[in-house]
């Protein structure tokens, strides 16, 4: 049966397929074709303008002959409900920390009988807290542990998930960050937490360095055993406080990369003090949606006078929805 589908590169197929997934455009029904060079990604609808230019880059739009996907189980089948979960490797994170404990199980059974890939489930008991922002869980069911092995893009992330904050729903982010970056250039992660960015870029761009920073000294340990996990030589890992290390390391960045979201303005001076002349900053922050970029830009552009420099805003974006009325955002910001 014919449908529209996105034509993508092989090399590029991964982070197409994602992208058309959170956009919820791309169609199950059907197994995705692919020749020697190509894959075929069947849509549910046309892709909207704004949607197309968030992936269409060495892709294209077209038609091609699909066949129909064996239906297999999901826990929707079992449950009669849709139940919220994010998977970390193989462990199934419930998102709903107020789940009783019978629905809890239930939930917890359907996802071990549907998801041959989760071996544990787990239940947050507390949210993201503290200076290192981590969770304590409760295994629901299956295997008792909450360490891990994420794999994204190609590399492969060792997370404890009560030691170290990591989230599978960057992914996307991750790799359009990546796609700012040049061989050659110097890349500072201040709050590096496992890897993901870090190594990602390390591996796929052929960096000059790559310094990644974190406090959690926990983190460290495993952004460690990531870098020798993923066999990448051009990075270093720095325990220490993002503030004392920027001092060090002042004027060497092409990029400063500042994902942590509900304090990165705390840390708008020492990203100013990193960044070389025309390097970028990539800002994340929590926004409400009647403010989403505004006082953010303002806050980097104060951070860039006071050093005696100044911004261009090269990019603005929603990365996703984070609360009620709330949005992850990322800006882009040159410094000049």
């Amino acid at each position: 049966m014919k449908r529209q589908c996105v034509k993508v590169p092989k090399k590029k197929g991964e982070p197409v397929r994602k992208m058309l997934l959170e956009l919820e455009i791309l169609d199950n029904s059907v197994k995705i074709n692919a020749d020697e060079t190509f894959l075929y990604l069947p849509l549910t609808r046309e892709p909207a303008p704004d949607e197309l230019k968030s992936f269409l880059e060495g892709a294209e739009l077209t038609e091609c002959d699909f066949e129909l996907q064996e239906k297999k189980p999901v826990p929707e089948d079992l449950l009669g409900f849709s139940p919220a979960y994010e998977v970390i490797g193989d462990i199934a994170l419930l998102e709903d920390p107020d789940l009783d404990t019978q629905k809890a199980s239930r939930i917890a059974d359907a996802l071990l009988r549907t998801q041959p890939n989760v071996k544990t489930v787990l239940k947050p008991l507390t949210p993201v807290i503290g200076e290192f922002r981590v969770r304590e869980f409760e295994v629901v069911a299956g295997e008792p542990r909450t360490e891990t092995i994420h794999r994204e893009y190609g590399c492969r992330y060792k997370v404890d998930l009560v030691r170290a904050y990591f989230t599978p729903r960057l992914s996307t982010e991750r790799s359009r960050i990546l796609s700012w970056v040049k061989e050659g250039d110097t890349v500072v992660d201040m709050f590096a937490g496992v890897g993901p960015y870090s190594i990602l870029i390390a591996k796929s761009k052929k960096p000059s360095k790559v310094r990644a920073i974190d406090k959690n000294p926990e983190a460290v340990r495993y952004l460690r055993e990531n870098i020798i996990l993923n066999s990448v030589k051009n990075i270093e890992a720095i325990e220490g406080d993002a503030r004392e290390e920027a001092k060090k390391f002042a004027g060497t960045a092409d990029h400063v990369i500042m994902n942590l979201p509900h304090n990165a303005f705390e840390f708008l001076d020492s990203a100013v003090l990193l960044t070389k002349p025309g390097g970028i900053i990539h800002y994340y922050g929590i926004t409400p949606e009647d403010d989403l970029f505004e006082s953010s830009i303002e806050l980097i552009k104060a951070a860039a006078e006071k050093a005696g420099r100044k911004i261009e805003v090269l990019e603005k974006r929603v990365v996703r929805s984070y609360a009620p009325h709330q949005y992850n955002i990322c800006i882009e910001a040159k410094v000049i």
